[in-house]
């Protein structure tokens, strides 16, 4: 057997779903973040910067969300779903970074 005719008839298995999974999880800590990061910028009353702060948080949340439903949908509808893309790739990455800075500015 060579290895191009086994990699044709490989069962992907579980894993399309232990990644949507893992996807949720992910999207459900960043709402715990938020959520936080929101708690933190009205504790003690809101102020301008707290505002800002809370919608930019609000806002990256939404982004991240965007992309991971979009992954989702792609492991879902598809027996063989396509390699996650590089720019997608970068925008969750990006999302979950900024979304960590601005809850930790608000903490500080």
């Amino acid at each position: 057997m060579t290895a191009g005719a086994g990699t044709a008839d490989r069962d992907p298995g579980l894993q399309p779903e232990r990644t949507r999974l893992a996807w949720r999880r992910t999207t459900l800590s960043a709402a715990v973040a938020t959520v936080l990061a929101l708690k933190a910028a009205l504790h003690g009353g809101p102020s301008a910067a707290g505002v800002l702060a809370g919608a930019v948080c609000c806002a990256l949340w939404l982004a991240f969300l965007g992309v991971a439903h979009f992954r989702v949908r792609a492991l879902t509808t598809s027996p063989r779903p396509p390699a996650l893309a590089p720019r997608q790739a970068t925008a969750a990455v990006l999302c979950a970074l900024a979304l960590a800075v601005c809850a930790a500015v608000l903490v500080l």
